[in-house]
Order: C-alpha cells, then sequence, then structure tokens
C-alpha cells in the first residue's frame, strides 16, 4: 500500500459523511535543513502533520513524532478557499495552513492538485 492510500485511510474516520478527499499530504513542523547541524534536533522537536484536503475543507491533523501514517487528532481545520501553494524548492515551507509546515517534494504534486480544484471552482 502507498504512502497516499496508507495516509486517505487512515484519515476516514475524520471525515464527514458524504465528503470526499481530493489529496492528502504529509508535512513536518521543524526545518528539514538542521539535520546538517545535527538528527537530535529534528529528533526532539519535530513532529509530524497530516493534511487532508477534501470538497469541503482542510484539514490539518497530528500524526506523531517518529510515524507519518498514523492520522489521530485535528489541529486545524480551514475552508477549501485557502491556497496552500504555490510549491517550490526540495522543501517548501507553508504558512497558510496555521503552522508552519515543511512539506517534501515528493507531496508538491499534491499540493498541486488541491490548488487546482481550488481554481477550478
Amino acid at each position: 500500500m502507498a504512502i497516499r492510500d496508507t495516509l486517505r485511510s487512515n484519515a476516514a474516520h475524520l471525515l464527514q459523511p458524504g465528503e470526499s478527499v481530493q489529496a492528502v499530504f504529509a508535512a513536518q513542523t521543524t526545518n528539514p535543513w538542521w539535520a546538517v547541524v545535527s538528527y537530535w534536533i529534528i529528533i526532539l522537536r519535530n513532529s509530524y502533520r497530516v493534511v487532508v484536503v477534501t470538497d469541503r475543507r482542510i484539514l490539518v491533523c497530528r500524526s506523531g513524532r517518529f510515524r507519518v501514517t498514523p492520522v489521530n487528532a485535528v489541529v486545524g481545520e480551514f475552508p477549501r478557499t485557502t491556497r496552500i501553494g504555490p510549491v517550490k524548492g526540495l522543501w517548501y515551507r507553508c504558512d497558510a495552513l496555521g503552522e508552519r509546515l515543511y512539506i517534501a517534494r515528493r507531496f508538491h504534486k499534491d499540493i498541486e492538485t488541491a490548488d487546482a480544484s481550488v481554481a477550478a471552482t
């Protein structure tokens, strides 16, 4: 099972009846470039988040310290009209979702998909 499928299935309990997931991706709260200085900074300060973009809203969920796939609790909820991107770089720094999040390049296409569906409406 791919990571996006795992995130989608783990976030299913947070959805309202009839709500569909348009995009889902992982983020982290600590700048990953701190790993150049010391991995201990990342280990002690970092928390993972899962961002679930549905047809009605955007959910930012707590995931955990060491694994990205569990979806535990909702940290923030934003209207669907919120734009997340435009993305750039190896690690995109996002300030649009309540707290500063860092999103890896592997999830940039998910952000572009989410923003494209906002522009279409």
